[in-house]
C-alpha cells in the first residue's frame, strides 16, 4: 500500500523528535517485482507519540512488510507510555524481530514472570503476551521488522 501525505508545513504530527507526516489516504502500490525499495524513518507511514518517553515511527513496505524504529527514553514503560496508545491491552498483542542499537530494555513475559535483558548489538524475537522497560539512563534504540501478512 503507497501513503499519500499532506505537505508538512500543513498537515504534520509533531512526534518527541521528528516530524511524522497525516496519512490521508492509502491505496494498493504498483511496483514491478524486480524493483528495489528503499524507505527512510525520517519519513515515516505512521508515528506512535510517546512525548517525552519516544515515539516509534513506522514504514509499510510495497509487499506488506513493516519496518520500525523505536526510541524509548530513560525511565519509559510500555504500561505507561505504549499500552494507552495500543487501546490499554493487558500485555503487548504483538511479536517483535529487532536490533538493539542502544541502552538496555528489560522485557517480561506476564504468563510466566520471566524477564530478558536485551541490549545494545542483540538480534531478538519477543513474542506477543510481554510488557517491557528501560533499565538504566540510556536511551533505548531499536530497529524492528515484520514481515507481510500472509493473504489467502
Amino acid at each position: 500500500m503507497s501513503v499519500k501525505h499532506a505537505p508538512e508545513a500543513s498537515g504534520s504530527l509533531t512526534c518527541s523528535r521528528w516530524i511524522c507526516p497525516v496519512v490521508l489516504q492509502q491505496e494498493e502500490k504498483t511496483m514491478p517485482e524486480t524493483a528495489i525499495e528503499t524507505r527512510r524513518f525520517e519519513t515515516p507511514d505512521q508515528c506512535l507519540d510517546m512525548k517525552e518517553r519516544g515515539g516509534i515511527s513506522i514504514l509499510n513496505m510495497a509487499d506488506g512488510s513493516v519496518g520500525m524504529h523505536a526510541i524509548f527514553e530513560k525511565g519509559w514503560t510500555w504500561e505507561k507510555d505504549e499500552k494507552p496508545l495500543l487501546g490499554s491491552p493487558d500485555t503487548c498483542p504483538m511479536q517483535h524481530t529487532g536490533y538493539c542499537m542502544s541502552g538496555e530494555l528489560v522485557v517480561r513475559m506476564l504468563d510466566t514472570g520471566r524477564e530478558t535483558r536485551i541490549g545494545k548489538g542483540d538480534f531478538f524475537g519477543i513474542p506477543p503476551g510481554h510488557d517491557a522497560y528501560v533499565d538504566g539512563d540510556e536511551r533505548v534504540e531499536l530497529i524492528l521488522f515484520a514481515p507481510a501478512e500472509h493473504q489467502h
